[in-house]
C-alpha cells in the first residue's frame, strides 16, 4: 500500500502542446492517503482514464511528478510501481480453473505453495467463489468472471494500489449493486489503497471515501460524498451529482443580496463580493418546498419516482425541480416555492462564491 501524490501533473497526447486546449489533462495536484478508497468520477472524455493510466505507469505524464510514499515513480513501469489493475472487461484465463486463475499472479512471483493456497482460499471466500475453485473460468457467469478478475488483483498482499477502470460496465444492472457492496466490503477488510474510475455517480459515491470529480481534463472538486452533494464547488458538480441535479437559476446581485426577479433570496451566509461575472443561484430539488407564500411558479411536469414526486415548474422562463411528498398540484397550476436558506448558494461563472468557502474555486476552469 502507498500514499499517492500528484505534483503539477499535466498530460497531452500531442508532441508539442502549446495551448491549454492541447492538454487532455490540466495541471493537477492531489494527495491520497495510504489505505484509502478513492473514485475518479466524470463524463466520458473528462480525463479520468488518462489520469488512471498515468498513476499506473501505462503512460508517462508530459509534465509533473507522481510519487508513491514520497518516492518519485514518474518514469517507472507498472510492474516497478507494484500496481494491480482491474479493467472494464474481465482479464482471466478461460482454460484455467478458478483456483489456478487466482494463484497465477502469485506463482508468477515465486511465492511459496502454502502461502499461495492460503491467499487463494482467503480471497475466494471474500468473493464468495469458494465453491467454484475447481470450475473452468470459461463456464462462469459474467458477474463471477468479473469477481475472478477482481480477485486476481486482490490476491497479492504486496501491491501499492489496486486500480479499477469501470469494472461494472459489462455487468447486468440487477447484479451491479451486489458487486458494489462486495467491493466496499473487500476494501474495509484488506485496506489496500484503491482507486475506482467510473462515470456512474452511484458507484463512486457508494464505494469511495473521497471522490475526485473531473470535467474537461480538470479536477473540479475533491470531497466526500456528503460534501459533493451538500456543497458543490461548481455548478457542474451540482448537475452531475444528484437525481435530479441541482437547480441553477440566473440572478442579480444588488448590494450583496441575491435577487431572483424582484425577490430577495436568503443564502447560506454572505456573498464573496470580490467575485465578478455571471451570477446564479444553486439549490438542490431536495431543498425546494411548496409553500403558501413564496416565489411564484407554474407546474410543467410531475414525475412519480415511488417514494416521492418530482415537480418540475417554471419560474418565468427558467425551470426548477422540487422533490415533494405531499398533495400533488395539477399540471399548469400556479404554485409558490421556497428555498432552504442553509442549502442555497451563489455561484459566479459557475464557481461557488460564498465567503469562507472551504472549496477550491479553480479559477482556470472555463464553463
Amino acid at each position: 500500500m502507498a500514499k499517492i501524490t500528484l505534483s503539477k501533473v499535466r498530460h497531452s497526447y500531442m508532441p508539442n502542446p502549446s495551448r491549454p486546449e492541447d492538454y487532455a489533462l490540466q495541471s493537477i495536484d492531489l494527495e491520497w492517503d495510504d489505505g484509502g478508497a478513492y473514485a475518479l468520477l466524470g463524463p466520458s472524455g473528462c480525463g479520468k482514464t488518462t489520469l488512471l493510466n498515468l498513476i499506473s505507469g501505462l503512460r508517462t505524464p508530459s509534465e509533473g511528478k507522481i510519487l508513491f510514499d514520497d518516492q518519485d515513480v514518474t518514469n517507472l513501469s507498472p510492474d516497478q510501481r507494484n500496481i494491480a489493475q482491474v479493467f472494464q472487461f474481465p482479464v482471466i484465463y478461460d482454460t484455467m480453473n478458478v483456483y489456478d486463475n487466482l494463484a497465477f499472479p502469485l506463482r508468477n512471483r515465486g511465492v511459496e505453495k502454502s502461502v499461495i493456497d492460503q491467499r487463494v482460499r482467503e480471497v475466494a471466500e471474500m468473493l464468495e467463489v469458494s465453491d467454484m475453485l475447481k470450475r473452468k473460468a470459461a463456464g462462469l457467469s459474467p458477474d463471477n468472471k468479473q469477481k475472478l478478475s477482481m480477485g486476481r488483483g486482490l490476491v497479492r498482499d504486496d501491491v501499492n494500489v489496486v486500480m479499477f477502470d469501470e469494472p461494472l460496465t459489462v455487468i447486468d444492472p440487477h447484479l451491479k449493486w451486489k458487486l458494489r457492496s462486495k467491493l466496499k466490503e473487500l476494501h474495509q477488510s484488506i485496506r489496500h489503497t484503491m482507486i475506482y474510475v467510473t462515470h456512474d455517480q452511484t458507484e463512486a459515491l457508494t464505494f469511495a471515501d473521497q471522490v475526485v470529480v473531473m470535467d474537461r481534463g480538470q479536477v473540479v472538486q475533491i470531497g466526500t460524498p456528503v460534501e459533493l452533494f451538500e456543497r458543490p464547488a461548481h455548478t457542474f458538480v451540482g448537475h452531475f451529482i444528484g437525481s435530479p441535479g441541482m437547480n441553477v437559476l440566473p440572478c442579480d446581485v444588488k448590494e450583496g443580496v441575491a435577487m431572483l426577479g424582484d425577490t430577495a433570496i436568503e443564502l447560506d451566509g454572505p456573498i464573496d463580493r470580490s467575485r465578478q461575472g455571471k451570477t446564479e443561484i444553486g439549490v438542490r430539488p431536495e431543498f425546494v418546498s411548496l409553500v403558501d407564500e413564496g416565489i411564484e411558479a407554474t407546474v410543467r411536469r410531475i414525475s412519480d419516482v415511488g417514494r416521492h414526486h418530482v415537480i418540475e415548474a417554471m419560474i418565468g422562463s427558467h425551470p426548477v425541480a422540487a422533490i415533494h411528498k405531499g398533495d400533488i398540484p395539477d399540471l399548469g397550476e400556479s404554485i409558490k416555492l421556497s428555498f432552504k436558506a442553509s442549502q442555497t448558494r451563489l455561484y459566479v461563472d459557475g464557481w461557488l462564491a460564498m465567503q469562507d468557502s472551504p472549496v477550491n474555486r479553480g479559477e482556470t476552469y472555463e464553463n
